[in-house]
């Protein structure tokens, strides 16, 4: 668009009180030293017959004057802005227009109005038009008697529920979320280790439900998903139940309403449910990691549409993100290869021992009651639970070495024949005493409801070897 090179601009719209206010004040700016300009957003009658007014019907004049607010005034000297005012403010009003008596039968102050230009997906769209906003995925047309709901599942892009279609306007939108660039890569995605930027990202999180605000957690989750030793492709491949498990730690799950407390980890929270989603869907239409195909779990688990939870953080407990090695108060994710949810039900142990020793039995059952170093276990205490230890100056580091304890066997308890079971460990083993879990392969977390004396155990994937998967933590970033 082209600018006065002395002048002024007044941005207005016929759906706001204020500027109806400021119209019969329009003639005498346009006699005034400087000249004026009108651009009215809504309606081609305002400020008519008033020579300079224009009808800014694609909006693309508010958008490149940058117009937040109605009624707008802007001075233009040598085609460059020098001041702006919004809404009615007579001295402003007076001085940048240069008449002293501008408005005197006028209240001295009156706020103005949204400009259109900010109306939810005409913000979006006007970026796309008239400035920077320009995607690099391939655009897909939908026919106009298409329903875009059944196109995706058509097409292959859902998880079997319904999904939220990808328009330009909402990954734009998905994109405001995050200072990163949309062409900043992310890492390869498995199995066919397909190039994943931020916009393929945003792409996918408006597919599963997420708000902007969820995209740093997201990414934060998605790098932690491709660090090698969390064996992403291992987890997509295996016969076995696991999928990805975010928890997340921090001022950011508060910050986005995550779920911590009843039901964490079933459904009802958006946060919670879309994010593990998102990044579910990322693995399938990027990486190509689908059911059937590279996807070769016997049986599954409802946990792989989406599995992901804060971490409760109002008691004395460390969090896991502190214990993992981040900053106290870090935002972050961490990413287990997890199974299914066994309950532990206990609603009589009134001492941290009595209830250690029954989360040990609970966890022995982890893969198998013989098998020993196969697998990593994550220990969801709930409220009522960690009171029996805190109330007991128990920590959560004293509860896990005590787990340690409890949890280590007799070698000829286990190995492949003994108590008639063929499945066990090799008998070299017999004569040695077998710890449950790797050294770091059993995490605790606190999480879930204040009523009910029931805490979780949520089994992780083949931990031992080259082949297994380790957790990872990553710091969220903005």
């Amino acid at each position: 668009m082209t600018v006065p090179v002395n002048g002024l601009i007044v941005v207005a719209k016929r759906d706001c009180p204020t500027c109806t206010l400021v119209e019969p004040l329009l003639s005498e700016l346009a006699r005034g030293p400087l000249g004026l300009k009108v651009f009215s957003q809504d309606d081609p009658d305002y400020g008519q017959p008033v020579p300079g007014t224009e009808f800014d019907r694609t909006l693309e004049h508010s958008f490149r004057l940058n117009i937040e607010f109605v009624p707008t005034l802007i001075r233009f000297e040598q085609g460059q802005e020098v001041e702006r005012t919004y809404g009615w403010h007579r001295e402003d009003w007076q001085r940048i227009s240069g008449i002293d008596t501008l408005g005197e039968s006028l209240p001295p102050m009156r706020p103005g109005c949204g400009s259109k230009t900010l109306e939810p997906g005409i913000a979006e769209d006007l970026e796309l038009r008239f400035g920077s906003g320009t995607l690099n995925a391939r655009s897909v047309e939908v026919g106009l008697e298409e329903d875009p709901l059944e196109a995706c599942f058509a097409r292959g892009w859902s998880d079997g529920l319904p999904v939220v279609p990808p328009t330009p306007e909402r990954v734009l939108r998905m994109l405001r979320g995050t200072h990163r660039r949309p062409d900043e890569p992310i890492g390869l995605i498995p199995p066919d280790l397909t190039s994943c930027t931020v916009e393929k990202v945003a792409i996918n999180a408006v597919l599963a439900g997420c708000k902007p605000e969820y995209m740093p957690i997201l990414l934060a989750a998605l790098e932690a998903a491709l660090a090698d030793e969390f064996g992403l492709h291992g987890i997509l491949c295996t016969t076995m139940f696991a999928g990805p498990v975010i928890i997340v730690n921090g001022p950011v799950a508060r910050a986005v309403g995550m779920n911590s407390g009843g039901n964490a980890l079933g459904q009802g929270n958006r946060a919670n449910a879309t994010i593990g989603r998102a990044l579910q869907l990322i693995v399938r239409n990027v990486g190509g990691g689908r059911p059937g195909e590279i996807d070769r779990a016997t049986l599954g688990t409802p946990g792989k549409y989406t599995f992901c939870f804060a971490e409760a953080e109002d008691s004395n407990w460390v969090p896991l993100a502190e214990e993992r090695g981040l900053a106290p108060g870090a935002s972050a994710v961490t990413l287990f290869a997890g199974e299914g949810v066994q309950g532990i039900v206990d609603q009589k142990s009134r001492t941290p021992d009595s209830l250690a020793r029954s989360f040990a039995s609970a966890l022995l059952a982890v893969d198998h009651p013989k098998l020993a170093m196969a697998g990593d276990a994550l220990l969801v205490v709930s409220p009522e639970h960690c009171r029996v230890f805190t109330d007991a100056n128990w920590s959560k580091a004293r509860l896990l070495s005590e787990l340690e304890t409890l949890l280590l066997r007799p070698g000829k308890d286990l190995v492949a024949g003994a108590d008639g079971i063929a499945e066990g460990i090799p008998t070299s083993f017999a004569d040695k005493t077998i710890p449950k879990f790797r050294p770091g392969g059993l995490l605790i977390v606190r999480a879930g409801g204040t009523a009910g004396l029931f805490s979780a155990v949520i089994a992780g994937w083949a931990a031992s070897g080259p082949v297994g998967s380790t957790p990872v933590t990553r710091e969220v970033q903005s």
